[in-house]
């Protein structure tokens, strides 16, 4: 991690969707940033041991890959690559008590950890990430160069948060994505009533119409509204959406601590249901995640099968 004033050296493993575009938005803060991907054709270097011996001590890593088994091991295998005095960072999207036993893996080594929850899917290169980090102070501090150059302009309070200890970063992600997925099921719901209310003609210029002035105005709406503009009565998705287990995780943890979670539950049991029936409100959910991060959907119609994906 060696830097110069506030230039930082990074290492960043996973170049997917997201990764990809967070390097190129660190890169275009001025910040030195080599990649590994197992794609030998986005990656900058063959291997995770190649990537170690290409950065500075002290080190800084961020880890992007799916969560769950794929992040354990690349924790596992950066542990016996790193030394003493060196950082990780996950960034994607693991459930909190993972990042206890992450953490507990790398200070065996002296190695340190943060969490970080990262928000903006496939539009964050060009608007920015909302950032939730989670882990002791000084580590989250040595980060700050890239948080800066990773989450939207602006007052640095508005698109980051040092939220706690290890595990309160991912843990304010499982939140947030619980709430979003409140908020796309109210917007596919709505939809769906106006389509099938035999009274509004317009219903693409109606949800267009929310986009100011009114309190139920969002990015989400709006990307609602981008969807249906390329597609008015959302004909080439089908209403099957996936669930990446944020919500889930959140539910669970609504019962946990005995909070009374109706709104978000009742979102993620739809999901659920979408996979047996197809409904307008579920396309319109679907739509609205291929809108904000990409997810594949299933496409609708005569040519598509069982395997057939949209993306």
């Amino acid at each position: 991690m060696a830097t110069e004033g506030n230039v930082m050296e990074l290492g960043l493993v996973g170049l997917g969707r997201m990764g990809g575009n967070m390097r190129e938005r660190i890169r275009r803060a001025g910040h030195t940033v080599v990649g590994y991907d197992r794609n030998p054709e986005v990656s900058d270097v063959g291997s995770l041991k190649e990537l170690v011996e290409r950065l500075s001590a002290p080190r800084a890593l961020w880890v992007m890959v799916p969560a769950g088994e794929a992040t354990r091991g690349v924790v596992d295998e950066l542990a016996e690559l790193l030394d003493e005095g060196d950082l990780v960072v996950d960034g994607g999207n693991s459930r909190y008590t993972d990042d206890l036993r992450n953490a507990e893996v790398l200070d065996a080594h002296g190695v340190g950890y943060v969490d970080c929850g990262v928000s903006g899917g496939i539009w964050g290169l060009d608007v920015g990430y909302g950032l939730m980090a989670g882990g002791e102070t000084a580590h989250v501090e040595r980060l700050l160069p890239i948080f800066d150059a990773l989450r939207p302009e602006g007052p640095r309070d508005e698109g980051y948060v040092h939220a706690g200890g290890v595990g309160a970063g991912h843990y304010a992600k499982m939140v947030h994505n619980g709430i979003e997925y409140g908020l796309m099921q109210a917007y596919g719901e709505g939809y769906e009533l106006l389509a099938k209310s035999g009274i509004v003609e317009d219903v693409h210029g109606t949800m267009k119409a929310w986009s100011r002035g009114t309190v139920v105005r969002s990015w989400l709406l709006d990307l609602l509204v981008r969807a249906l503009e390329n597609d008015p009565t959302l004909a080439e998705i089908e209403g099957f959406v996936e669930d990446s287990g944020e919500g889930r995780w959140t539910v669970e943890e609504a019962i946990k601590h005995s909070v009374p979670m109706p709104a978000i539950s009742a979102a993620l049991f739809a999901r659920f249901e979408s996979r047996q029936d197809d409904s307008p409100a579920m396309k319109a959910v679907a739509a609205l995640r291929k809108q904000f991060g990409g997810h594949a959907v299933k496409s609708a119609g005569p040519t598509s099968g069982p395997g057939d994906v949209r993306t």
